[in-house]
């Protein structure tokens, strides 16, 4: 093909497509309102394109299948909440941003100081000494008291009492402002009931449950019960255990504490908590045991 025959070729070429731009000037994609009808223009009909398809809106909602249905009623755990494609809902997504934000806030929390003056409990430091990092990172620093701990307990506090009380916000200050208060007030009037004699109660900045060993080498109680704040979870952080042992030393295994734990609104309600340990501080001074050698004893 020679060069005269191409140019020619190119001439014609252009002006064709010179002829198509002046005769359609509509665009080829047009934004529309999705409610009113598809109209094709002569352009689109005459050029073959496909014409626009309507798209009906995804609507996204949780799986209310019966089984998911009768497991949410029994567990406060994220079952059945629904996804879009691989991803969680975006409600679901943000309500467990908004726990996870809860937890932590509990962890790094202050216990409010005019409850624990309400409730007459003094103020000891362990050798943590109030960094919050370090009590995350060295539990053993809070299983001991500094010796101006020890040398305030031996002060201000009962030498061998039957009963001695303490508390602690342990990895959840809200537990100890939401709960401390009603287990405290019921707990001593159980144990009032009982005509057990009590100890002076005193509160424990970020305590370990080890340190119940220390403060029975100081005091020498016959039976400590330790209220402390739990590890927060994603259903509640509010949520706060007792541990109780009997005669503590340096020296005392872990299955030898009684625990009872989940003490919140949402599990045991804490006034029926504090009632319950009186019950079981009276079997352990009875049985003169706790933790497994407890249940041993009864059988």
């Amino acid at each position: 093909m020679d060069s005269q025959t191409i140019e020619q070729i190119t001439k014609m070429v252009i002006e064709t497509l010179n002829q198509h731009q002046r005769h359609d000037t509509g665009p080829l994609i047009s934004i529309r309102n999705s409610s009113e009808p598809f109209r094709g223009n002569s352009s689109l009909s005459s050029n073959s394109f496909i014409p626009i398809q309507e798209i009906a809106p995804k609507e996204f909602s949780e799986d209310f299948d019966e089984k998911y249905a009768n497991a949410r009623r029994k567990t406060p755990a994220r079952i059945g909440i629904g996804r879009s494609g691989p991803r969680p809902l975006t409600k679901s997504l943000l309500k467990f941003r908004l726990d996870h934000a809860a937890a932590v806030d509990s962890v790094y929390g202050e216990v409010d100081a005019s409850l624990l003056e309400k409730l007459g409990f003094f103020t000891i430091q362990t050798k943590v000494e109030n960094d919050k990092e370090t009590y995350i990172l060295r539990p053993d620093l809070g299983r001991k008291l500094t010796q101006h701990a020890k040398d305030l307990l031996l002060s201000r506090c009962m030498i061998q009492p039957q009963v001695q009380i303490i508390a602690s916000n342990g990895l959840s200050a809200q537990a100890i402002n939401a709960n401390l208060e009603n287990v405290y007030l019921s707990l001593v009037q159980s144990l009032e009931s009982l005509q057990l004699t009590m100890g002076t109660p005193f509160y424990i900045e970020q305590g370990r449950v080890g340190l119940m060993d220390d403060i029975g080498e100081v005091l020498k109680p016959t039976v400590v019960i330790y209220l402390i704040g739990e590890r927060p979870g994603l259903v509640t952080a509010e949520s706060m255990s007792a541990y109780i042992c009997y005669q503590p030393r340096h020296g005392t295994i872990e299955s030898d504490r009684t625990v009872v734990s989940n003490i919140h609104q949402g599990g045991i309600p804490p006034v029926e908590a504090g009632a319950f340990l009186g019950t079981i501080i009276e079997k352990i001074l009875r049985y003169e045991a706790s933790g497994i050698k407890l249940v041993e004893k009864e059988g």
